[in-house]
């Protein structure tokens, strides 16, 4: 997690980022400051339930103001791999840190660093698992269409990483694109959350529909109103008493008490309040990048 001294919304991404909204009518160091304090309780929240957290601070000295979000930038997985991803805006790359790259050589077994950083200036980027979301049981890579997950890119990544790309449209109410998958959808170990309603091919759709089923998982449909609220932008962890899935205040009370128990079945739902990070476009999922490697 990385903890942002100076957040605001980054007006380079407003454009095709539908989910972000400006900090209209606010102070400007206020709104830092309850950005601050929001990722500060979350991650002694996830620590609490025993899920360890390497904390990064984020002073501002390279504006980056969206460097709360590190899953987009790298992801580890297991084996020892590390993969550095392709940003589509320049001031989303400034927040590539070697710092953390060090501390996972250094706290974990690492064996190679897979590094697609070189795509960016032939304009293909793909996101991380913000771009993609990655079910590591059945190596199938989800992937909403959109600028930030060209074609070339996914390829080269399921080539290397031994997964199955998976694309798929997607459009709002209003006919946009989903800017990122993992807003869409998130995969746990015995259940998927996808919001099915905003694939733009009902046919793609019941083809992902049917993958995550016969991977085991049992399907729990959110609602385009739902994944506004950001109830797909989850990501399950391994606590001390168990897994816990880990999503936003907001995201929790959009669930049903149906969709919570069927939950609650496999994972301990743990809301974090976030709202004013949220502003950025992205919930508690974007704010976790998940370590798959071995500790030393």
């Amino acid at each position: 997690m990385v903890r942002p001294h100076q957040f605001s919304p980054n007006p380079e991404t407003a454009a095709d980022n539908h989910f972000q909204r400006p900090a209209e009518g606010s102070d400007a160091q206020r709104v830092a400051q309850d950005a601050y304090r929001e990722l500060s309780v979350a991650a002694a929240a996830l620590q609490a339930q025993g899920v360890r957290v390497h904390l990064f601070e984020d002073r501002g000295e390279r504006h980056t103001p969206d460097s709360v979000f590190p899953n987009n930038w790298f992801s580890t997985h297991p084996g020892g791999h590390v993969a550095l991803y392709p940003m589509y805006s320049p001031s989303r790359r400034r927040e590539r840190r070697s710092d953390v790259i060090e501390m996972l050589k250094t706290e974990y077994r690492v064996q190679d660093v897979i590094d697609y950083t070189g795509l960016e200036p032939d304009g293909l980027f793909l996101e991380g698992t913000g771009a993609m979301v990655l079910d590591h049981l059945a190596r199938v890579a989800y992937t909403a269409q959109s600028n930030r997950a060209h074609a070339i890119a996914l390829e080269r990544f399921c080539t290397h990483f031994n997964y199955e790309p998976m694309v798929f449209g997607t459009a709002d109410a209003q006919g946009q694109a989903v800017y990122h998958t993992n807003v869409l959808m998130c995969v746990a170990t015995d259940f998927a959350l996808v919001g099915l309603s905003l694939f733009s091919d009902p046919a793609r759709a019941a083809q992902v529909r049917a993958r995550l089923e016969e991977s085991g998982r049992e399907l729990i449909e959110l609602s385009a109103d739902q994944i506004a609220q950001f109830a797909g932008n989850a990501l399950e962890l391994s606590g001390r008493d168990g897994r816990v899935l880990a999503l936003s205040q907001r995201a929790h009370d959009s669930l049903t008490p149906e969709q919570r128990g069927r939950i609650e079945r496999s994972a301990r739902l743990l809301p974090l309040s976030v709202p004013t990070l949220e502003l950025a476009g992205g919930s508690v999922r974007c704010m976790l990048a998940g370590i798959h490697l071995a500790p030393r």
